[in-house]
């Protein structure tokens, strides 16, 4: 199988595994709720752990991308940035998915002060993950722009994913600094989804015309 190829696979599963943890993640209200409580842990558990799994997949297949377009400061500052949100949204999903789900689980065996103590450490859980998450989510839409521009002026790969990448990082890029996105389980899925569709994209021509970086020039 060709590295293209390779790579192809890594960043639509990646990507594919984005949306389904979006899809099935449960909200605090689910983790709170007291019905459930042991099913709703468990899920938040698993998913938050697909999460895990797919930023190095993606990263990979984002290393494919960048032998694809050919060796530049373009890609090499795209890899880097993507890297540093990567970093800032494992961070977002190890607090939320292995440290919330137990504080979560003892706040609701608590009683009195105690469970007070917990629901002031369950809320500061929820600001790490915020945190982690805004520095995923800018960084994330600066990767995309930045290896949308790298696309168009490589002319390795089609314009249009170079044009649909700057609508999809410009966007979110501008939405997010605007106040207008939260970044609550509906606005970060939005952000995932739109982030998931387009390098899904990319996956499927790393995938399906891995010998096209063959005609257009000599690789490393």
């Amino acid at each position: 199988m060709r590295r293209e190829a390779a790579s192809g696979i890594l960043l639509v599963a990646g990507s594919l595994a984005g949306v389904l943890v979006m899809l099935l993640h449960p909200t605090s209200h689910h983790l709170l709720s007291g019905e459930k409580t042991a099913q709703a842990a468990a899920l938040n558990t698993m998913v938050h752990g697909l999460a895990l799994a797919a930023v190095p997949a993606v990263f990979l297949g984002l290393l494919g991308l960048a032998r694809r377009l050919g060796p530049s400061d373009l890609t090499t500052a795209a890899l880097v940035v993507y890297g540093f949100g990567a970093v800032a949204v494992i961070s977002a999903a190890v607090a939320s998915g292995f440290v919330a789900t137990p504080v979560a689980e003892r706040t609701l065996a608590a009683e009195g002060s105690a469970r007070e103590i917990y629901h002031g450490l369950l809320w500061y859980t929820g600001r790490l993950n915020q945190g982690f998450a805004q520095v995923h989510v800018v960084a994330s839409s600066v990767a995309i722009l930045l290896w949308a521009v790298a696309i168009l002026k490589s002319g390795r790969m089609s314009r249009a994913t170079g044009v649909a990448g700057a609508v999809v990082g410009a966007g979110v890029l501008l939405a997010f600094l605007s106040g207008r996105l939260r970044l609550d389980v509906h606005g970060f899925g939005i952000v995932t989804f739109a982030q998931s569709a387009w390098m899904a994209w990319l996956g499927a021509l790393l995938f399906g015309e891995g010998g096209a970086g063959d005609r257009a020039g000599p690789r490393e």
